[in-house]
C-alpha cells in the first residue's frame, strides 16, 4: 500500500517542548522476585495484564542452533501481582528463538514477537498457543534459500503473509492486528482478528536532518501502539521520530522527543555523533488505558522517559541520563503502563525490570538533563 497525499518533505508545525518539565520519580530496582540463584539476562520485553500479572521477555544467554541470525535465547517468565515468580510460558514452542516484544491484549491474551523466526504468536491466559502469524524458516530449503538470508532493508522485497525482522504488535478496538515489520521490511502490516492479511504500508527511507522528511519512510520501526481512536503510533527509531497514522495507513503527523538535553553526557555504549541532533530516537512506546490517554516513550540516549499527550506535547520527563545506577537506564527496550503514572521498563543492558512511579506534582528544578 502506498501513502497517498504525502510529499517527500513534510512541513509540520511542531509542538514546543523546549520547556518540558522534569519531574520526580521513584524507581524500584527489584519489583520482581526470581527463584534463588536465578538472574535476568537481557530483558527485551515486559507486559502487565488487567489483573496485575507481569510477563517478562528474557534472554538468558543460552543458545541453540537453527536457521536464524544468531543464537536462540528466549524465556517468557510470569510473575504474580506481588512480584513472585509463577511459571515459564512457551517452553519448546517452535517459533521461539530471539524474542523482541511481548504484549497483552485487552482480553489478557499474551502476544509474542520473534524477530529471528519472523513469527507473531498468540497465547491464551493458560499459556496455550492460539495463533501463529508468519513462518519460521526451515532448517534446509533448497528451493527457497533466500528464506534464511536477510537482505539489507533498502534491498528488501516484502512478501504478503511473511515477516522479516518483526518488532512489535498492537490492536484496535475491532481487534484488528497491527505488526511493525521492522528490521528488514520497514513497514506496518494490518491483519484482521483471524490473522487474515488486510494491508501494509511503509518503506525504507531516511527522515532528514530534522527527522521531518519522507512520511512513511522507516529506518527500523521498532515499537508501536494504537490509541482508542484507532490511530497507529510507530517508533521509527533510526529516523528519530514517531509516525502517527490512521487505522488504514493514512499518514497524520510526526511526534518528536525534542526536549533539550545534555549533549556532553557520555553514552553507556558506543559513540554518539559529533553533532548530536535535537531529536532523540524513540526505542519503546506505551499508551495508557486511562480516561485521558497518554503516550509514553523512552530513548537510549540521553536515557529519559517522556510522558506525552497524544498530539506530542511532553508534559513530564523522568530520569536524567543513561547509566548503570538504579535510577538510570541502559538501552531501555520496552514499556508497560498499567496506570497513568506507573511504568514498567525492560532495562535491557542493565539486565533488569524496573518499576517507575512518576510524581508530576513534584517538578524538579532544571538540572544536568536540561541546559
Amino acid at each position: 500500500m502506498t501513502l497517498a497525499g504525502v510529499s517527500g518533505v513534510h512541513a509540520q508545525a511542531r509542538v514546543d517542548n523546549s520547556r518540558a518539565p522534569t519531574v520526580a520519580a521513584d524507581v524500584d530496582r527489584w519489583p520482581l522476585k526470581l527463584p534463588r540463584g536465578w538472574n535476568f539476562g537481557e530483558t527485551l520485553g515486559v507486559a502487565v495484564n488487567s489483573k496485575g500479572v507481569v510477563v517478562v521477555l528474557n534472554h538468558p544467554g543460552t543458545s541453540t542452533s537453527g536457521p536464524i541470525y544468531g543464537g536462540a535465547t528466549t524465556n517468557l517468565w510470569e510473575f504474580d501481582p506481588s512480584g513472585q515468580f509463577v511459571r515459564e510460558i512457551g517452553a519448546g514452542v517452535y517459533g521461539f528463538a530471539y524474542g523482541h516484544s511481548v504484549r497483552f491484549d485487552r482480553y489478557d491474551n499474551l502476544w509474542y514477537v520473534d524477530k529471528a523466526t519472523n513469527s507473531v504468536i498468540k497465547f491464551d491466559p493458560q499459556g496455550r498457543v492460539l495463533m501463529n502469524l508468519g513462518r519460521r524458516a526451515e532448517g534446509y530449503d533448497s528451493f527457497n534459500p533466500e528464506h534464511v538470508v536477510r537482505p539489507r532493508p533498502q534491498d528488501a522485497k516484502p512478501i504478503r503473509g511473511l515477516f522479516n525482522g518483526p518488532t512489535d504488535v498492537a490492536w484496535d478496538d475491532e481487534d484488528n492486528i497491527f505488526v511493525s515489520d521492522g528490521y528488514v521490511n520497514s513497514r506496518v502490516v494490518k491483519l484482521n482478528k483471524y490473522g487474515d492479511w488486510l494491508t501494509s504500508w511503509g518503506r525504507y527511507g531516511v527522515g532528514g536532518v530534522h527527522a521531518d522528511e519522507n512520511p512513511g519512510a522507516f529506518q527500523n520501526p521498532h515499537n508501536m501502539q494504537v490509541d482508542r481512536a484507532g490511530n497507529v503510533y510507530v517508533a521509527d527509531r533510526g529516523n528519530r521520530r514517531i509516525h502517527v497514522f490512521d487505522k488504514d495507513g493514512k499518514f497524520l503527523h510526526f511526534l518528536f522527543l525534542d526536549a533539550p538535553y545534555d549533549k556532553s553526557h557520555p553514552p553507556t555504549l558506543f559513540e554518539m555523533p559529533a553533532e548530536q541532533p535535537d531529536e532523540t530516537a524513540p526505542w519503546a512506546l506505551c499508551i495508557t488505558n486511562t480516561p485521558t490517554q497518554y503516550l509514553y516513550a523512552v530513548d537510549s540516549e540521553p536515557g529519559r522517559i517522556y510522558k506525552m499527550t497524544l498530539d506530542g506535547r511532553i508534559v513530564a520527563i523522568a530520569l536524567s541520563s543513561s547509566g548503570r545506577r538504579d535510577d538510570q537506564l541502559n538501552w531501555p527496550h520496552a514499556l508497560a503502563c498499567p496506570s497513568e503514572n506507573v511504568l514498567w521498563v525492560a532495562d535491557m543492558n542493565n539486565w533488569a525490570i524496573k518499576k517507575i512511579t512518576l510524581h508530576p506534582e513534584r517538578r524538579l528544578t532544571p538540572s544536568a538533563s536540561r541546559p
